[in-house]
């Protein structure tokens, strides 16, 4: 499936699982989606499952957002002081699109108590509580560290069938949560590539990912062998352990001679959710750098032209502001100055941190590395020991001539099986979301777009508008979901707009003191459309 495609079913309000292999697109896509529903006035709750996760994708993690935080289990008297949380309720009663990043992450029990949370406070029994769920990520990359607490769930709300241990099992991914089965997404399995372009690599990642490894494959990695004595200035090291990383950067820094300048991160808003922030950011509360390190920047700046995973080398600091100076691998000279961070709440910033977004990057682990690209690499994939860990490691870089081992065990090119056969379902099923939606012609498309934002309270813009916010062009046939048929039989209220009339009605009825349910009753609509008609009114908050 096409980005193009992909984006055409998600802005129809369809739960998706979008997913590719690496480099495939899914952030661009995801990015595309979110101004698209921003243009129309819709703001949609951002979170991943992890806080490193959580500041690529400028959101924050599920757990904070759903209220959930590190609880591994909810009794009654959890649920019931979470949908109490009057900022909890407010966040999920006006979200209307749940987007969850780096869902391979995210465990059965975890995605199944968002679930039940969004139910509770939406006081609706669809999946979610009706909000659309959008789950983002690739479960060939890094897996669930499920506790072993999370397995013993007496008193649980949720019935637990998985098996004891401390990493994932069968069963602990997500895709095998109660809530994934009720909310049946469609699957957008991305195809293309923007990443690699060696033909010779994309055979190696691609052998890793069908659980076809043989021996031609085996010849391209190892002709990347390198000594530790022939390791490369200046080119970032990946380890699966942080104390490797540790070592290797404070011992690096050490080496200089310059003078150490310090860099202070700051931050402001919701203290609880400014250490999240903290925790999730790739750049160090304290950065300390010296002329001549190596550096690695953490965030997008397209005026400055870098990127999440730019390498370069500090040369000096500028005159007036003091910020550090970087020379990148291709030669150009940049200026990093400090760029925010932040958690946004209904357009309003609720929490921020700033700090230049550089570390040292000499090495890093292959945990924070997932969602980098990267000109090359120097990997030791010797202690390699998850499902998945080198896998992803390879796939940073972009062509086999960017990478150099310097060991790799057995384990490094093994991804779970359970995961492979899975593997083949979700194509499959992607495969038949485009015949059915290529049924369809562009009319009934755009309808399904319009009907979908005025569900959300959202406005709906002009095709120009669209066109110049997404900068695309016209986009290829798609199709109904069949999901969306069952929702309009069984709820035909479900993608109604408001007009004028019953706007005045419901305001008219709502200030007369008439309660929410009998408001339900009288417009045969659910509580979270009413509550959320009545903010859009100015008449709740």
């Amino acid at each position: 499936m096409t980005q193009d495609q992909a984006l055409n079913i998600l802005k129809t309000g369809a739960n998706v699982f979008l997913t590719g292999e690496p480099g495939a697109g899914k952030t661009h896509t995801i990015n595309n989606f979110v101004n698209y529903l921003r243009v129309s006035d819709i703001e949609p709750a951002i979170t991943a499952s992890t806080g490193i996760a959580a500041t690529h994708i400028g959101g924050m993690t599920i757990h904070s957002w759903s209220g959930i935080g590190i609880r591994t289990r909810l009794d009654k008297y959890d649920l019931d002081k979470i949908a109490s949380s009057e900022y909890i309720n407010k966040r999920v009663l006006r979200t209307r699109v749940l987007i969850i990043d780096e869902i391979s992450m995210l465990s059965t029990n975890m995605l199944d108590m968002v679930d039940l949370v969004c139910r509770e406070i939406k006081q609706s029994s669809e999946p979610f509580g009706g909000i659309q769920v959008v789950l983002v990520g690739d479960f060939f990359q890094l897996p669930p560290i499920v506790k072993r607490e999370e397995h013993l769930q007496q008193g649980s709300l949720i019935p637990q069938v998985r098996p004891v241990g401390s990493h994932v099992g069968v069963g602990n991914f997500a895709y095998s949560a109660g809530a994934w089965e009720r909310a049946r997404p469609i699957v957008c399995y991305l195809n293309e590539q923007h990443r690699q372009d060696d033909a010779d690599f994309l055979s190696v990642l691609g052998a890793i990912r069908s659980g076809s490894v043989k021996e031609e494959h085996l010849n391209h990695i190892n002709e990347r062998h390198i000594d530790i004595d022939d390791t490369l200035p200046n080119v970032t090291k990946l380890f699966s352990h942080n104390v490797d990383v540790d070592r290797v950067n404070n011992s690096e820094l050490a080496k200089l001679e310059e003078e150490v300048k310090s860099f202070s991160m700051t931050g402001s808003g919701n203290d609880k959710v400014v250490e999240v922030l903290k925790k999730g950011c790739l750049s160090p509360e304290n950065l300390e750098l010296k002329i001549g390190a190596v550096v690695m920047c953490t965030k997008n700046n397209q005026k400055e032209r870098f990127v999440n995973g730019t390498l370069g080398v500090v040369t000096g600091y500028e005159e007036f502001s003091g910020y550090p100076i970087i020379k990148t691998r291709n030669g150009h000279s940049i200026v990093v100055a400090p760029m925010d961070w932040n958690v946004e709440e209904n357009g309003k910033i609720r929490a921020q941190i700033s700090q230049i977004p550089l570390r040292l990057a000499w090495a890093i682990t292959v945990h924070k590395s997932q969602g980098m690209s990267m000109d090359a690499a120097v990997m030791d994939l010797s202690q390699v020991f998850e499902f998945g860990q080198g896998y992803v490691a390879l796939s940073r870089v972009r062509r086999l001539s960017g990478l150099y081992l310097l060991g790799i065990n057995e384990h490094a090119l093994k991804v779970h099986p359970e995961i492979l056969k899975k593997d083949v379902d979700f194509k499959k099923s992607s495969g038949d979301a485009v015949q059915v939606f290529e049924k369809l012609n562009q009319n009934e498309i755009e309808k399904m777009h319009n009907d979908f934002v005025l569900a959300c309270g959202g406005k709906v813009r002009k095709h120009a508008e669209k066109k110049e916010i997404e900068g695309k062009g016209g986009a290829p046939s798609t199709a109904r979901p069949k999901p969306f048929a069952e929702i309009r039989e069984k709820h035909p209220n479900a993608y109604r707009s408001w007009d004028k009339g019953q706007d005045e009605e419901l305001s008219k009825l709502f200030s007369s003191g008439v309660a929410i349910p009998d408001l339900m009753k009288k417009f045969g609509r659910k509580r979270g459309a009413i509550t959320s008609r009545l903010e859009k009114l100015g008449l709740k908050k």
